[in-house]
C-alpha cells in the first residue's frame, strides 16, 4: 500500500475489485491483510476472534520481529482505548464514555459557533492581504476549528498548542522516514509527559485533569474529576451497540475492578483522543468544503431547503472517509472470509474509505457525492461496534456548524486550482487534501 496515499481511492477500488480478504505489504515491508466489504468489516468489528491488542495477540510484534524500527510502530505500540481488547476496553470506555455524551456535546454548540465566527473573520482579512485574494480553508479554518475546540476542552494551555498541532500532523504522516517517525515519537512523549506533570501542578475543570485525576484514584468530588465535568444525564449509546453487547472483545482477561489508569495508559490516551479529535475532523471539512465547490448543484440542493447540512456532513463522510484506512488489527483464532482464511496472528488492515464506495451498497455511481443519497447515512467512517468512535457526535456537530457558517458568510466562495491540482494528505491513514485554495468572493450582507 502507498504510504503516501497519492490515490487512496484507487487503490481502494483495486483492492475491492480483488476479493473480501486480499494480501497487501503495508510501509515498512509488514504483511497484513485488507478488508473493504462492508459486511464483512462490520462483521470482523463485532467479532471476538478480532483483536487490537498488538501486545496480546499479534505474534510478530510479540517476538520482535516487528518493533521500534517500524516506521508505523507508534500506531500499534500505544495502549489506549483503540488498541485495547475485552475487558480492559470495557474498563476504558467506562472511564472515558462519559464525557462524550449527546448532551455534552450539544453544550459545546455555542462555543464550537464563537470559534468559527472568529476563523471566519481572520480568513476574510488574510484574504486582503493575500496575492490574487487567494487563501487556504484548510489551513486558515478546516485544521484551526476541531484543533482549538479540543485544545480547549482538555485545558491545553497556550505553550504546548503549537508543538501539539505540529506532533499530531506528523501522527498521520505514514510516508515519512524511520528517522523522522521516531523524532516525531519521542517528540510526542516528551511533550505529553511535559503537559501531564505540568496540570497536575494545576489541576482545572478540564478533561486532562478529569483523565489524571482517573489514573491517580482521586476522589470524585474532586474539582476535575470526571463526574465534575459530565454531570449531565447519559443518553443512549449512539452507537446502536453498548460496549461488550455483541460479543465483541470476549475472552480477554478482567481487570481489576474500578481501577483506573496506569501513566503510560494516561498518556496514550490522552495521545488518541487529541489526535482522533482534531485530524480526522479537518480531513471531513476539508473534503466537505471540495465536495461542494465541485458539485455547486449540491450546494444549491442545501441551499433551497431541500437538503440540509447534516445531510452533507453524512454524504461527505460516506464518499471521502477521513479516515481511509484503520491499522492494525489481528486474527486472535484463525477466521474465514468468504473462501479465505485468516490464519489466527496476522493482522487486518480495515479499509473505510474503500467500504464507503461499495457499489453493491451505494450503487454503480458510488463515488459520485450526492446529498441525497438514500444509503448517505450508510457508511462506516466512524467504525462499528464497540470500537465506534466516541468523538463522532461531537465532529458531526463541528462539521455542521462550521459549513453552515463557511457558504453563509461566502456565498461565492470558489476554488481557486481545479479540483485535480490538489495534493492529497500523505498518507494512506488520512484521507484529505494538503491544501484547499480558494477566493472567498464578497461577504454576504449582514452576516458576521
Amino acid at each position: 500500500m502507498d504510504g503516501l496515499g497519492r490515490d487512496v481511492q484507487g487503490e481502494g477500488a483495486l483492492l475491492r475489485g480483488q476479493g473480501e480478504a486480499v494480501r497487501v505489504v503495508l510501509p515498512g515491508g509488514v504483511g497484513a491483510w485488507a478488508v473493504t466489504d462492508p459486511a464483512v468489516i462490520r462483521g470482523l468489528l463485532t467479532d471476538g476472534r478480532v483483536s487490537k491488542d498488538a501486545y496480546r495477540h499479534w505474534p510478530a510484534w510479540q517476538r520482535g520481529e516487528v518493533g521500534a524500527e517500524w516506521p508505523l510502530a507508534v500506531w500499534v505500540s500505544v495502549q489506549n482505548l483503540v488498541t485495547s481488547y475485552g475487558a480492559e476496553h470495557r474498563r476504558l470506555r467506562g472511564l472515558m464514555g462519559s464525557a462524550f455524551t449527546a448532551r455534552r456535546v450539544g453544550l459545546l454548540a455555542p462555543r464550537v459557533g464563537e470559534i468559527a465566527a472568529g476563523l471566519l473573520e481572520g480568513m476574510e482579512a488574510a484574504a486582503r492581504e493575500a496575492r490574487g485574494g487567494v487563501v487556504d480553508v484548510r489551513g486558515l479554518y478546516a485544521q484551526p476549528l476541531p484543533s482549538r475546540v479540543m485544545l480547549e476542552l482538555f485545558g491545553i494551555p497556550e505553550e504546548f498548542r503549537g508543538a501539539l498541532r505540529e506532533i499530531i500532523e506528523g501522527f498521520f504522516a505514514t510516508g515519512v522516514s524511520l528517522e523522522d517517525a521516531r523524532r516525531n515519537y519521542a517528540a510526542l512523549y516528551r511533550t505529553m509527559g511535559e503537559l501531564v506533570a505540568f496540570k497536575r501542578r494545576c489541576p482545572a475543570e478540564d478533561l486532562t485533569s478529569a483523565l489524571i485525576a482517573a489514573g491517580s484514584g482521586a476522589d470524585p468530588a474532586h474539582p476535575a474529576a470526571l463526574s465534575d465535568l459530565t454531570d449531565l444525564p447519559d443518553l443512549p449509546d449512539l452507537t446502536g451497540v453498548a460496549a461488550g453487547a455483541d460479543g465483541a472483545g470476549a475472552g480477554g482477561p478482567e481487570a481489576p475492578g474500578g481501577e483506573g489508569l496506569s501513566e503510560k495508559e494516561l498518556v496514550d490516551n490522552l495521545i488518541m483522543l487529541l489526535s482522533a479529535g482534531c485530524e480526522p475532523t479537518v480531513n471531513l471539512l476539508a473534503n466537505a468544503v471540495v465536495l461542494l465547490l465541485r458539485e455547486p448543484g449540491q450546494l444549491e440542493l442545501v441551499r433551497s431547503g431541500r437538503a440540509s447540512w447534516g445531510d452533507v456532513v453524512e454524504e461527505a463522510l460516506r464518499v471521502e472517509a477521513p479516515g481511509a484506512n484503520a491499522i492494525l488489527r489481528y486474527a486472535v483464532e484463525d477466521v474465514r472470509v468468504g473462501e479465505t482464511v485468516i490464519p489466527r496472528g496476522d493482522a487486518l488492515v480495515i479499509g473505510f474509505a474503500a467500504a464507503g464506495r461499495d457499489p453493491g451498497v451505494h450503487g454503480e455511481d458510488a463515488e459520485r457525492f450526492d446529498v441525497m443519497r438514500a444509503t448517505r447515512r450508510e457508511h462506516l467512517s466512524f467504525g462499528h461496534g464497540v470500537h465506534y468512535c466516541l468523538g463522532a457526535p461531537l465532529a458531526r456537530l463541528e462539521a455542521e456548524i462550521a459549513l453552515q457558517a463557511l457558504f453563509a458568510r461566502f456565498p461565492g466562495m470558489r476554488l481557486a486550482v481545479e479540483p485535480g491540482a490538489l495534493r492529497p494528505t500523505e498518507s494512506f491513514i488520512s484521507n484529505g487534501p494538503r491544501e484547499v485554495p480558494v477566493l472567498l468572493g464578497p461577504p454576504a450582507d449582514g452576516v458576521r
